[in-house]
């Protein structure tokens, strides 16, 4: 049973309202054919549109078996029109390219029917509207009236409660109107039949009751229901539901039957994907650029803080302001003041507190920083004592670097250091970085293990494979007596004695297990008549001393994984993989002795050290934050 009470649909237009439907109450028996009359523009379509469910209304009530449908959801419509609804079109509204047979099964789609079950009573429905001998015809080689039938077997497919039709026979002739009039009449016997029409002839003729709508009201009822006629049916609200193989299939005919146009299709999108795909690998492979060299820049030029900072930039100022000395007009000669001005700005350098800057990186404060570096490293102005006993030279001092001593360079480079800051030609050996992730993205393991205990070194190679002849000379690999004869011959203008050198080649079990010492600063004083002597001096004591001093070996071999961007700008005075042997922190051993007082540095624990260089690695270039410090 199909009730409307005070139905009322309005479509905004503009600043306007059309009123369609204006209070329309209006009761259907569960089978009659109800034919609906009026003019164009009453609202016969909008009325049929909100009994099947494809329009809402705007106020009033749909009441169906007895259900509001006030609080329907967009399920329950679905459940509604595929299960108790069927529509007949006045335009067919038939997929021309499938079957009449296959636009028939398709209303079953959504009530997970099988495939076997669709075809026969599509088939079924077809017969009982005479088109049993046309099921594999396509609809452009149907007539118009048996394109309506096939479209009334559509909606009887479902065996639904309702049948509306909306002018049905518009496009038909006199005689296929009157052929799918009786077909009506006939569903009418056990179904509820709405038909839309402009016809009265044929309503007259074949219809029950009928209604007559006029600017949006009932105008009259030929054949109202009684309350008594009144009798609401249990509603059974079957889910609509079709399976994945089903709309798979549905969708593969699709494809297949419009092979053309499925071909430009895909390459229209084909194309669009490929340029997306080129936009993006292109944008990727830009920023995975931008990241490695913002990595290897920061890598080969990490940021320093350093105890005593020099301002080179007015050490460049003071040298070239040289030049620009006014002209004296007193006729007496003066002089320019050139070696002062540059001590002066030496002595002008400004001191840091890396205490406090250690401080304030292990804090709350610190931790934004922190998120932007890859590793903090501190460096302590403690130098190693390491020596080579087993040399063609006798015993050789490693570190610091004993080689720029032999060859007139170490004060030079000591004076260098003062002003720049930069001590690495003095010494070939560093700490390991504490950071793992910086060992991991800076280094590649290549032969051997990391090291581990305070007695284990590794030594890092060239992405070449390659460790330089002056750091295998500073090391004592190479004989340092060769090296220093050539310098000699070099100074005295000798280049015609100089001896041509064969660079040497090692396995990496060669390189692997060589052994140094490493002496304590305190080791080298000893006490003679209460008086503490430094013993560094007298070789014999020197070499007692060494020998009696830890043993340290080298346990792998490191290989730098990028190469430095600075690496053509070398000389071998600086920092370079080739000439560098990590040393694990050595710094946590307490070596001070019986607390005597000696006049050169000692060990201390990292709990009383104070750094003189703070190594800050960014993760990007650009992105380093400002510390408040």
């Amino acid at each position: 049973m199909l009730t409307c009470k005070h139905i009322i649909k309005d479509y905004p237009s503009g600043d306007k309202v059309v009123h369609a439907l204006r209070d329309v109450s209006l009761t259907f028996r569960d089978s009659e054919f109800v034919s609906i009359l009026g003019p164009s523009g009453c609202g016969k379509t909008t009325f049929l549109n909100i009994l099947g469910g494809l329009d809402h209304y705007t106020s009033g009530d749909l009441v169906i078996n007895g259900k509001s449908t006030k609080e329907y959801s967009e399920k329950d419509w679905d459940t509604y029109r595929n299960h108790h609804v069927g529509f007949v079109f006045q335009s067919y509204n038939l997929i021309m390219h499938q079957t009449v047979l296959a636009n028939v099964e398709l209303a079953l789609t959504l009530t997970g029917v099988e495939k076997n079950e669709r075809k026969e009573r599509a088939i079924q429905a077809l017969e009982k509207v005479g088109l049993a001998d046309q099921i594999h015809k396509r609809p452009a080689q149907l007539s118009g009236g048996q394109m309506q039938r096939v479209a009334i077997a559509r909606a009887l497919i479902n065996d639904p409660d309702i049948v509306l039709a909306d002018e049905p026979t518009g496009a038909l002739d006199s005689e296929t109107s009157v052929q799918i009039m009786e077909l009506l009449k006939e569903i009418a016997k056990d179904k509820l039949v709405i038909m839309v029409t402009h016809n009265p002839t044929l309503a007259q003729d074949y219809s029950t009751r009928i209604i007559r709508l006029f600017d949006g009201q009932v105008q009259s009822d030929s054949r109202p229901v009684d309350e008594t006629e009144i009798h609401p049916h249990p509603d059974d609200q079957r889910r609509p539901s079709m399976s994945f193989k089903t709309a798979l299939s549905l969708s593969m005919t699709n494809l297949m039957t419009k092979k053309a146009r499925t071909l430009l299709t895909a390459f229209a999108g084909s194309i669009g994907i490929i340029g997306i795909a080129l936009v993006l690998s292109l944008s990727n492979g830009m920023q995975l650029y931008i990241n490695q060299v913002e990595n290897d820049t920061m890598a080969s030029y990490p940021i320093e803080i350093k105890d005593y900072s020099t301002d080179m930039s007015v050490m460049l100022s003071t040298m070239m302001n040289m030049q620009n000395t006014k002209a004296k007009k007193d006729g007496k000669i003066h002089t320019q003041p050139m070696v002062k001005d540059i001590l002066d700005s030496v002595s002008n350098s400004k001191k840091n507190n890396l205490s406090a800057f250690k401080s304030y990186l292990e804090s709350s404060e610190g931790k934004d920083l922190k998120k932007a570096t890859k590793a903090i490293e501190y460096q302590y102005d403690l130098p190693l004592q390491v020596y080579n006993e087993n040399t063609q030279s006798g015993l050789v001092q490693v570190s610091p670097n004993g080689l720029l001593q032999r060859l007139g360079m170490s004060d030079m480079l000591s004076a260098t250091s003062q002003i720049s800051g930069n001590s690495s030609g003095q010494s070939l050996w560093t700490k390991l970085p504490d950071s793992q992730k910086l060992r991991d993205d800076e280094f590649e393991l290549i032969g051997g293990k990391w090291a581990t205990n305070e007695n284990e070194v590794v030594l890092a190679v060239d992405q070449n494979n390659e460790i330089s002849d002056y750091a295998l000379y500073s090391l004592g690999l190479m004989n340092q007596d060769d090296l220093v004869n050539a310098y000699r011959d070099f100074i005295a203008g000798n280049t015609d004695k100089m001896p041509t050198t064969k660079m040497p080649t090692y396995t990496k079990k060669e390189l692997l297990n060589t052994t140094f010492r490493l002496v304590l600063n305190t080791d080298l004083y000893q006490k003679k008549n209460s008086v503490w002597i430094d013993a560094s001096q007298d070789q014999e004591a020197l070499k007692s001393i060494v020998s009696k001093s830890k043993e340290v070996k080298v346990v792998g071999i490191i290989q730098k994984n990028r190469r430095p961007i600075n690496s053509s700008m070398v000389v071998f005075t600086t920092h370079r993989p080739c000439r560098i042997m990590w040393l694990p922190n050595v710094n946590n051993r307490q070596f001070i002795r019986n607390k005597r007082t000696i006049h050169k540095p000692m060990y201390l624990p990292d709990r009383h050290l104070v750094p003189n260089k703070a190594v800050i690695m960014p993760v990007h270039w650009l992105d380093y934050p400002n510390p408040k410090c």
